[in-house]
C-alpha cells in the first residue's frame, strides 16, 4: 500500500493487511471528503446519491478494501446465506481483482480434484490442509470470483482490491502451523468452518473478461475494468470507482490508484466522463444489482 499507492500508514511499526475504503460497518464508518459518512449518505440522501433502484437494506450492502499480503493469510471460508444465521455470522460473497503480483505468489481457493470432506478432516488433524486447496499463480490484472463456502487464502506478494457484500464474518480453518504475535496459536473456526465449506467445489479459475470489460456479475456486484475515456454510469445511476493503476479525472476531480469515489445518481451525463490521465490508467466500475 505504501510503495505502489503512495498511501501513508498511521503507524509505522504495526504491519498492516488491509484497508477498508468504502465501508458502512457500525465499527468502520467510511467519511466522503467534505464529513459525510456513507451511512448517512446511505440513510438521508440514497435516490439523490445511489439511484431510485437502490435496495432498501438499512446499511450500503458492499464493502470494499484493498488487501495487502506480504504473507501467506490463513485459509478460511464465509458462511452461505443459508447457513449464516444458524453459525451466528453474516453471508460474504466477494471477488478479487489483482492489482498486483509478484512473479510466484499464490492464491489457495477451492478444493483439488477429488478432495473430500474425510480427506480434509485428515488433513487437519496431519496439519496438512494445504495439500488439498487447489493452488492459482495470479498475474497482474486476473480477478477471481469467492463465493460464500469457497474455501481460500491470499499468498504472500499480492496487492489485491476486494469488493464483496457488507460482512464481517471469516472463518480460519487453518494458519500454516504458526503462532500469533503473542506467541500462541491463532484462534480457529474449525466446527464452522466444516459447515460452510462447499465439499464441490473444485479447481475454479480465474474470470474471463467480457467485452463490456465485467469481471464479475453476480446478485450481489456487478464489476467492470475499464481503461478508455467513457462515461461512469448514466444520469440516475450511482456507481462506485476504484482505481487500480494510473490516474483518471471525472467530475474536476483527479483520482489517482488506490482512490474511491462514488458517482452520485444526480450527477449530469456531462460531468460523468472518466477520462485516463496515463497510460497505465486503470478503474474498477462497482454497480449495486437493481
Amino acid at each position: 500500500m505504501e510503495t505502489l499507492l503512495g498511501h501513508a500508514l498511521p503507524d509505522q511499526t504495526t504491519s498492516f493487511g488491509e484497508a477498508w475504503a468504502v465501508s458502512d460497518r457500525p465499527e468502520a464508518q467510511s467519511v466522503t471528503t467534505d464529513g459525510v459518512t456513507l451511512h448517512d449518505l446511505w440513510t438521508h440522501h440514497r435516490t439523490e446519491v445511489f439511484g431510485a433502484n437502490a435496495p432498501t437494506c438499512e446499511r450500503f450492502p458492499l464493502l470494499m478494501k484493498i488487501l495487502d499480503a506480504c504473507d501467506d493469510l490463513s485459509i478460511q471460508v464465509h458462511p452461505p446465506a443459508a447457513k449464516a444465521a444458524a453459525l451466528k455470522g453474516e453471508p460474504k460473497t466477494e471477488m478479487w481483482f489483482i492489482a498486483h503480483a509478484d512473479p510466484g505468489a499464490k492464491i489457495y481457493a477451492g478444493l483439488k480434484p477429488g478432495a473430500t470432506r474425510a480427506d480434509f478432516e485428515k488433513a487437519l488433524e496431519n496439519g496438512t490442509v494445504a495439500e488439498a486447496v487447489h493452488v492459482i499463480e495470479p498475474r497482474t490484472g486476473d480477478c477471481l470470483f469467492i463465493p460464500s463456502g469457497r474455501v481460500h487464502a491470499i499468498g504472500a506478494g499480492l496487492l489485491i482490491y476486494e469488493i464483496q457484500q457488507n460482512s464481517d464474518t471469516t472463518y480460519r480453518v487453518f494458519d500454516w502451523n504458526r503462532v500469533g504475535l503473542d506467541g500462541k496459536p491463532r484462534a480457529l473456526h474449525v466446527q464452522e468452518s466444516m459447515e460452510s465449506i462447499d465439499f464441490a467445489d473444485f479447481e475454479p479459475c480465474v474470470q474471463c473478461i467480457e467485452p463490456d470489460g465485467t469481471l464479475v456479475r453476480c446478485e450481489y456486484f456487478d464489476v467492470r475494468l475499464c481503461d478508455r475515456a467513457k462515461p461512469a454510469g448514466a444520469p440516475g445511476e450511482g456507481v462506485t470507482l476504484a482505481v487500480t493503476s494510473g490516474e483518471v479525472s471525472v467530475g474536476g476531480v483527479t483520482l489517482k490508484a488506490g482512490d474511491f469515489a462514488l458517482i452520485p445518481a444526480c450527477l449530469e451525463a456531462s460531468a460523468r466522463e472518466v477520462k485516463p490521465a496515463t497510460p497505465d490508467s486503470r478503474w474498477l466500475e462497482i454497480r449495486i444489482p437493481a
